[in-house]
Formats: structure tokens, C-alpha cells, sequence
């Protein structure tokens, strides 16, 4: 992950890859989970997603991180939320209500932090990193989680030569490598959105389609 890159992108205001609304996707398959109420959700690379709202509206407590300080600001200003804040190894912790979000690095996560996470929600951040560091992803991230801990899982998948990534072209195919083994995979659904994303055919895109996975960290 080119880290300069992503926070430049925030300091530029260049984030067309946020969304001014909750990912319908995530409305509708989340209740697969069928989590208990007051689970913790990771929200990897989270940006000021309102899905974190989303979440914590469902009465989940959010454990999100995000690399960009200029995010976190903007997310909490957003939400007129007032955070308290303090520092640790992993980074600078804001936290208002049930809402957390660490400003730092995703791969300082450590086990003890992840301990309690019942499920992670992953919309944006596999999809971010390309492809030589998808592995360590998936291998220092979620490899870290709680056995039976649960995950929604969104991913893209287009010609990745049409054009380069973020976000990144991830098949089934890939998905199926990277989790298969030590987390069982459902795909719930998968859909053609390249008409709803006409920045991503004007780039040359021929096709764009999104996936959505359930995860499941077998014991």
C-alpha cells in the first residue's frame, strides 16, 4: 500500500471513491451475519464511510481504522460527533459513543486489539491494495481475528488491464486463494454495475461487476 499516495489523495480532496450513502449491499446481506446485538466490527481502511453509522446504528459497537488524519476529522465533523482521543502504539484513537476509529496503520492491528471483533465489514480496503500485498492482508489481518468471527466481504472485479487500479480487480478465483482454508466463503451475490459507474467506463472499462461474500473463520 502506497501510503503517501492515499494520504495525498485526502489532502487533494480526490475521494470519488466515497460515498455519500450507506452501500445498499451492505443493507441488504449484512443480516447473514446474524450477530449478536453488541458485536464488534472491524472496518478496515474505513475512510468517513457512513456505513460505519450504519453499523453502530444496529447496535454493533465499530472498530474502524483509517490511515489519513484528514478522514477521521472529516468523519467525526460530518457526523457531529465529538470524539475523546488518546494515543496508544497503534495510532491515535478517537472514540464517541460506540464508535472508535484508530488513525493509523492497518498491519499494527494486534491480536489483543482484535480479540473482541465478532465480525469484519470489508468494502474498501481489500480492493485497495494491489495485488502483492492482498496475501499480507488477508494473512496478518484476518489471520488475527477470533475464530468464528464473521465477514461481509465486497469486492470488483473488471479486465485489470483496461485499467490500473485502486480500486483493484479481485475474480472469485483470487478470493477462493486468499481466504480458502482458514475461513469459509458464501457468495451471496454478484451483480454488473458498469452502467451505474460511468467515471470507470470513461477510463475504458468493458465490464465492472461486484461480488458480495460471507465469511466465516472456521474454528
Amino acid at each position: 500500500m502506497d501510503t503517501e499516495f492515499w494520504l495525498q489523495r485526502w489532502r487533494d480532496g480526490q475521494i470519488g471513491f466515497h460515498r455519500d450513502r450507506v452501500m445498499p449491499l451492505l443493507e441488504k446481506h449484512w443480516p447473514s451475519l446474524a450477530l449478536p446485538a453488541g458485536s464488534q466490527v472491524l472496518v478496515p481502511l474505513a475512510g468517513k464511510s457512513l456505513d460505519i453509522i450504519w453499523l453502530a446504528s444496529q447496535g454493533h459497537r465499530v472498530l474502524a481504522v483509517e490511515l489519513s488524519a484528514v478522514a477521521v476529522a472529516q468523519f467525526f465533523a460530518e457526523n457531529r460527533l465529538t470524539p475523546t482521543s488518546h494515543d496508544s502504539s497503534l495510532g491515535r484513537h478517537h472514540v464517541a459513543g460506540n464508535i472508535e476509529v484508530i488513525c493509523g496503520d492497518i498491519f499494527n492491528l494486534d491480536v489483543a486489539t482484535l480479540a473482541g471483533c465478532a465480525a469484519v465489514y470489508d468494502r474498501a480496503a481489500l480492493v485497495a491494495l494491489p495485488g502483492v500485498m492482498r496475501q499480507r492482508y488477508v494473512t496478518e489481518v484476518y489471520g488475527r481475528l477470533p475464530e468464528r468471527c464473521r465477514g461481509l466481504l465486497l469486492t470488483i472485479d473488471y479486465p485489470q488491464q483496461e485499467m490500473d487500479g485502486p480500486p483493484f480487480a479481485v475474480n472469485p478465483a483470487e478470493v477462493s486463494t486468499l481466504y480458502e482454508g482458514r475461513w469459509t466463503i458464501q457468495a451471496l451475490d454478484e451483480r454488473d454495475i458498469l452502467a451505474q459507474e460511468p467515471k470507470f467506463a470513461a477510463r475504458g472499462l468493458t465490464r465492472m461487476s461486484t461480488s458480495v461474500y460471507r465469511l466465516e473463520h472456521r474454528a
